[in-house]
């Protein structure tokens, strides 16, 4: 179960995704946008008490057990959506303080009003220790006045003391674990909030943080415009190719195969390929060759093409080509 989204013994699941479904068909999948009171309903986020609980530790002794206090640690704890049960999540320190689903909803709320966002996904992971709440940006960016490409505000926060509070502005549509770290990964601006003593009043501060934020739209448009407008020529794209993939001189004959059918795939890319018709020559044809080749054509493990296909969907939703993507971009843009 890769998507680790939380199903429900009545065959629901805490997952909700506006106008579209995800490709692990869960959930609920509504006609239009969605509030975040919507969202987190549909999503089965709210009411859940987040809370901390005293632990204890029995130790057995001849006179029988003896219930022993556990000092400065507690259980986090909710109230089953469904069962309405208390149901423990993981075990912190005393220094952690909640945010509660409701609270996460209503900072989003808050850049939605700035924004002019709309909720897109919602959703409970490995049963309730992580959520997510995202919104889809109202203006998407724009290249070369025919590549349009969608920006998400997502917001994710644990229960159990794994992560801390973070938002992210990211290209990355958030629907399951995979993509969660994808958009980690992949987002181009972040704010994180650790769940200690003025939590709250630091997710108040990261609205206006990321007002700022809101300007990367522009900015990465007036980048890709720039490179668009510059030549890149074959030898300057190999300089970039050897720079990204160095290989020695005196690396195995295996190593220097592969660099050869990399540079065979990635110069076809730039000469040749569909993808590239309009902006063929330019750097941010280079650039798209390059992050092409290794999201979709570098070579993947399975015995079968379903198997390498399915390989490369997991390379792309797991963010791995990530860091090299954002090489690849420094040393093409102008």
């Amino acid at each position: 179960m890769a998507h680790q989204v939380e199903q429900f013994t009545d065959g629901t699941a805490a997952f909700v995704s506006a106008n579209e479904s995800a490709w692990h068909k869960l959930g609920t999948v509504t006609n239009g946008a969605m509030t975040a009171e919507e969202a987190m309903r549909l999503a089965y986020l709210s009411g859940w008490n987040v809370r901390l609980l005293p632990l204890t530790a029995t130790e057995l002794t001849a006179d029988g057990a003896t219930p022993v206090e556990v000092a400065e640690h507690f259980a986090t704890a909710r109230t089953h959506p469904k069962t309405g049960r208390t149901q423990t999540l993981g075990v912190v320190g005393s220094d952690y303080h909640t945010v509660q689903n409701e609270e996460h909803a209503e900072f989003l709320n808050l850049l939605a009003d700035e924004s002019g966002a709309h909720f897109e996904t919602a959703g409970s992971l490995k049963n309730g220790r992580q959520v997510f709440l995202t919104m889809k940006m109202p203006k998407c960016l724009t290249i070369g006045q025919r590549d349009d490409v969608d920006l998400y505000i997502a917001a994710f926060n644990s229960h159990d003391g794994s992560s801390a509070f973070r938002v992210v502005v990211t290209p990355v549509r958030v629907v399951c674990a995979n993509t969660v770290r994808a958009a980690i990964q992949g987002a181009r601006s972040s704010f994180v909030v650790r769940h200690t003593a003025g939590a709250k009043a630091r997710i108040a501060q990261a609205r206006s943080a990321l007002g700022l934020t809101f300007r990367y739209a522009e900015e990465f448009e007036k980048a890709a415009q720039r490179m668009i407008e510059a030549e890149m020529t074959l030898s300057e794209l190999k300089s970039v190719v050897d720079e990204l993939w160095p290989v020695e001189n005196n690396a195995h004959p295996r190593a220097k195969t592969n660099q050869q059918q990399r540079w065979g795939a990635i110069s076809n890319l730039f000469e040749h390929a569909d993808t590239q018709a309009g902006i063929r020559g330019t750097r941010w044809a280079g650039y798209n060759a390059l992050t092409e080749y290794a999201n979709h054509v570098a070579p993947a493990r399975g015995r079968t093409a379903a198997d390498k296909a399915a390989a490369r969907a997991e390379r792309i939703v797991s963010g791995a080509a990530t860091g090299l993507m954002e090489k690849a971009f420094a040393l093409t843009t102008v």
